[in-house]
């Protein structure tokens, strides 16, 4: 027997299908090839039509199938990965009423700084353990106060993995974990947090029905069955955000554990038992995908916006159509420090960690008569892990201890100048898990569906082929950090002031 998982990204929709004897990955497919676009109807926003991660969820079902040459009637069950923070809005008929307003759009800054206000810090912290900052709840209020016939129209609102599921089976699902990424968990109550919905003026019959993250969630119907090439039947098991997603695809379900990703964004992910945090704004806290009232399981996410998107327009604009691992290759030959370039990757809208400021990308310091093509690369890739760092050291003041980082073996931390200078400028080693956070839902859905005892199980088979460990000389790598944190402060104190 096997399981699917899908990873819906906002680049792309992955899929992987795993064999449910030995958790050994038969095949993985993404579509489309190249990237979703995102619209930006003005600066700062993101927009993307959920129709189309459906539309590519299918031609990835298709593929895959083929490529494995399994008959889709083999397949137990399905997990669903998903680009967090999105807002998905369905009128009475299930029909979207207007494009998605995904995680990296900024229009709703203000509005989540409103809620703030008026809710006031002290409840933030003890039961949301966030300040409401750009998430789901404020681009709903958003959309109410500067969209009101279109408001009108919304009968639900979910996530983009709620979307898929909603696609799925023909109901409005969501889960704990999504409801706190959407600032409605109430953590102290253990139930959602419906006195935030109040506070908001938003009526609570909008949140969808709740199911457990591990368990079965719903069934596919028989119009997407025959769709997707599967049973009717075939069970819905587990769902979750990408980040939290791509932590139990890495096995980092306990505390003091750690997980990475440099896709579209960048994220640093650790599992806490603590429910405490001195960083309302800066790092976001949701519930991880085994977090219960009586074991507490929070995920700390620290996210940057502008890291993969930054080397992916650098491909674009500046490759002569070379691929990552050539760009990669060039940018190793490039002394550390870029020999003065210096690249501020915050292009991708306002980033939380630099306290919901939309500073846009810089590249500083550029001399015509020493960088060429490469020192670009090598500077784009500083940039992102200098991000990296400086939000680990928000982390670590908030009490993350950054001993070992596990990360997937398919993003930015196979170039070797990005995941050297991390390692070497914070002291923790990086392992590079052959994994994918497709395979990580596959997996999981198999757990929730009694095929593996646990993740460790299912995740067996996985290898280590990539370490890295701090460098024998930081020097360099500290005074080019050092002069491209001063120069991000200078960057802030223009914009703000």
């Amino acid at each position: 027997m096997y399981w699917i998982g899908y990873d819906i990204g906002s680049s792309s929709v992955k899929a992987s299908l795993i064999d449910g004897a030995t958790g050994a990955e038969m095949a993985r497919v993404q579509s489309p090839k190249k990237e979703m676009p995102i619209h930006s109807p003005q600066p700062g926003w993101g927009e993307q039509p959920p129709e189309i991660w459906w539309e590519n969820l299918l031609l990835a079902t298709g593929e895959l199938l083929e490529t494995a040459g399994v008959p889709g009637a083999s397949v137990q069950g399905i997990g669903i990965s998903y680009q967090m923070h999105g807002l998905v809005a369905v009128d009475r008929h299930q029909q979207v009423v207007r494009p998605s307003i995904i995680w990296c759009d900024s229009r709703a800054v203000a509005t989540g700084d409103g809620l703030y206000e008026k809710i006031g810090e002290a409840k933030c912290r003890e039961r949301l353990l966030n300040a409401p900052g750009n998430f789901t709840l404020s681009k709903l209020v958003w959309v109410r106060d500067h969209e009101p016939e279109t408001f009108a129209r919304i009968h639900k609102i979910m996530l983009p993995g709620d979307y898929i599921a909603m696609k799925c089976s023909g109901q409005c699902t969501t889960t704990a974990s999504g409801l706190s990424e959407g600032i409605l968990w109430d953590f102290k109550d253990n139930t959602p947090a419906w006195w935030m919905l109040e506070a908001a003026g938003i009526s609570p019959e909008v949140l969808p029905e709740r199911v457990p993250t591990f368990g079965e969630q719903c069934t596919l119907s028989a119009e997407a069955a025959s769709q997707l090439g599967l049973k009717t039947g075939t069970p819905i098991l587990y769902r979750a955000g990408d980040q939290p997603n791509n932590a139990l695809a890495l096995n980092v379900m306990e505390p003091g554990e750690i997980a990475a990703t440099g896709g579209t964004s960048g994220v640093v992910y650790a599992v806490t038992e603590q429910t405490a945090t001195r960083e309302l704004n800066r790092v976001n806290h949701f519930a991880h995908v085994n977090h219960q009232a009586h074991t507490p399981r929070i995920g700390k996410l620290l996210c940057i916006n502008g890291t993969g998107i930054q080397y992916s327009w650098m491909q674009h604009q500046a490759s002569r159509d070379l691929g990552y691992p050539e760009m990669n290759e060039m940018a190793e030959r490039i002394p550390v420090g870029s020999e003065g370039l210096r690249v501020f990757p915050f292009g991708n809208g306002a980033e939380r960690m630099l306290g919901n400021v939309h500073t846009g990308a810089a590249i500083q310091h550029l001399d015509f008569n020493i960088h060429k093509q490469a020192h670009l690369y090598r500077a784009a890739l500083e940039g992102i892990a200098f991000s990296f760092v400086y939000g680990m050291e928000i982390m670590a003041a908030d009490g993350v201890s950054l001993g070992r980082i596990r990360a997937g073996n398919d993003n930015l931390f196979r170039a070797r100048p990005f995941a050297e200078t991390i390692t070497t400028l914070t002291g923790a080693s990086i392992e590079m898990v052959t994994t994918t956070g497709a395979a990580g839902a596959a997996r999981a859905a198999a757990v929730a569906g009694g095929a593996f005892k646990n993740m460790t199980e299912a995740t067996s088979t996985d290898q280590i082929p990539l370490r890295y460990a701090p460098g024998n000389n930081p020097e360099p790598y500290r005074h080019a950090y050092g002069s491209w944190k001063n120069e991000l402060n200078q960057l802030l104190k223009n914009h703000i002031g």
